[in-house]
C-alpha cells in the first residue's frame, strides 16, 4: 500500500532532520575544541561521531531489526546508502591526500605543514560543495526515485506495517525543546573539553579512547535509540537517513565548517587525522559499503559492523596517542 505524497516527504525528511539535530552535540563540541586550540580532541571526537554513526548505530539498528524480524525478507532503500557511501568516500579521499601529502612532500617542516594545511582548505570547500549537491540530488532533484524505492519496500514489508505514529508533541513544543536542550548542550560541551584532559588522567583512560569512543557514544544515544525504534518498525528508511544522514553530514558538512571556521580564526588545522585514525575511517567506510551493498537486511550485518567497533575501541583503548605533528 502506498502513502500519499505528503507523508512521502515526511518520512524523506525525518531522517535528515533527526540527523541534523543528533549533530548539533558534535558541532558544539567541536567548536569549543577549537575555540581552546585542542585539535587533538577536535579531530577525534568528530571522527569518533563518524564511526559511532556507522558502526554501532547503523549496526545495532541492523542486528536488533533483523532479530525482530527474522523469517522474513526486508529490503533497504539503496539508492539512499549509495548517496551516503559516494559522500563519505570522497571525504575519506580529502584525509587521505592531506595524511599522504605529508609524508610525500620532501621539504622543510614548516612548509610542509603549510602545504597540507592549503590542501585542506581547498578540500573543505569541496567538501561542502558535494554536499550540498547530494542534498539537492535527494530532496529536490532525484526525490521522486527515492519515493519509488519507498513504495517497493513497503510492498515487501506487508501491510501490517502501514500503520503511522501519532505525533507525541507539536512542531512549535519541538522547536522550544530543540533550542532548551541545544543552550543546556553549549554548557555541558564548555565543560567537557575543560576537563576531559583531567579525566583521561585521573581515570588512567587514554584520552584518545574517551574522545573517539566515549563521546560519541553518549552524544550519539538519541539517535542511537531512535535508528534502533524505527528498524524494529520496520522503517529501515529511516534508520539509514539517521546513521547514514548523520555520519555524511559530519564528515561532509561539520568538518569543513569547523575547518573554514579556523581558517576564518587564523587557528591552523587540517585534515590529517593521523595514520591509524584515518585507516579506521577507511575501513569503517568500506565495511558499511560492503555491507548495503544489495538491497536486503538481516542481522548479520548488524553483527558484523557492531564487531567492527568492538576491534577499534579495543584497539584505541591499547595504543598510545600519537602526536599530531
Amino acid at each position: 500500500m502506498s502513502v500519499d505524497n505528503q507523508e512521502k516527504n515526511i518520512i524523506a525528511a525525518g531522517g535528515l532532520l533527526n540527523a541534523t539535530c543528533g549533530n548539533v552535540p558534535e558541532l558544539i563540541i567541536a567548536l569549543f575544541a577549537l575555540h581552546k586550540e585542542k585539535m587533538e580532541i577536535l579531530k577525534w571526537s568528530l571522527l569518533g561521531s563518524i564511526l559511532s554513526n556507522l558502526l554501532p548505530v547503523l549496526g545495532s539498528s541492523l542486528l536488533f531489526g533483523g532479530f525482530a524480524n527474522i523469517g522474513k525478507e526486508r529490503s533497504l532503500n539503496r539508492r539512499q546508502a549509495d548517496v551516503s557511501i559516494c559522500l563519505l568516500l570522497l571525504g575519506i579521499l580529502c584525509h587521505i591526500s592531506a595524511v599522504a601529502s605529508k609524508g610525500t612532500i620532501k621539504n622543510e617542516e614548516n612548509i610542509n605543514s603549510l602545504g597540507v594545511l592549503k590542501l585542506s582548505r581547498a578540500s573543505a570547500v569541496i567538501m561542502l560543495i558535494a554536499y550540498i549537491g547530494g542534498l539537492l540530488f535527494e530532496v529536490k532533484t532525484h526525490r521522486q526515485i527515492f519515493e519509488q524505492d519507498e513504495d517497493s519496500s513497503e510492498i515487501s514489508s506487508g501491510d501490517d506495517d502501514d500503520a503511522t505514529d501519532a505525533p507525541v508533541i507539536g512542531f512549535t513544543s519541538a522547536v522550544i525543546w530543540l533550542i532548551g536542550m541545544t543552550a543546556v548542550i553549549a554548557m555541558l560541551s564548555n565543560y567537557i573539553v575543560t576537563t576531559i584532559e583531567e579525566a583521561s588522567e585521573s581515570f588512567g583512560i587514554p584520552l584518545r579512547f574517551i574522545s573517539i569512543v566515549i563521546l560519541p557514544i553518549v552524544g550519539n544515544a538519541a539517535e542511537h535509540a531512535g535508528a534502533v525504534i524505527f528498524s524494529f518498525k520496520n522503517k529501515i528508511d529511516i534508520t539509514l537517513g539517521i546513521a547514514l544522514g548523520s555520519a555524511s553530514q559530519i564528515s561532509m558538512l561539520v568538518v569543513p565548517i569547523v575547518l573554514i571556521v579556523s581558517w576564518a580564526n587564523g587557528i591552523p588545522m587540517d585534515l590529517d587525522f593521523n595514520l591509524l585514525e584515518t585507516g579506521t575511517l577507511v575501513m569503517t567506510v568500506i565495511a558499511t559499503a560492503f555491507a548495503l551493498q544489495d538491497d536486503k537486511w538481516h542481522y548479520l550485518k548488524g553483527f558484523n559492523l557492531v564487531l567492527s567497533y568492538v576491534v577499534i575501541a579495543v584497539c584505541f583503548f591499547t595504543m598510545k596517542a600519537l602526536p599530531n605533528k
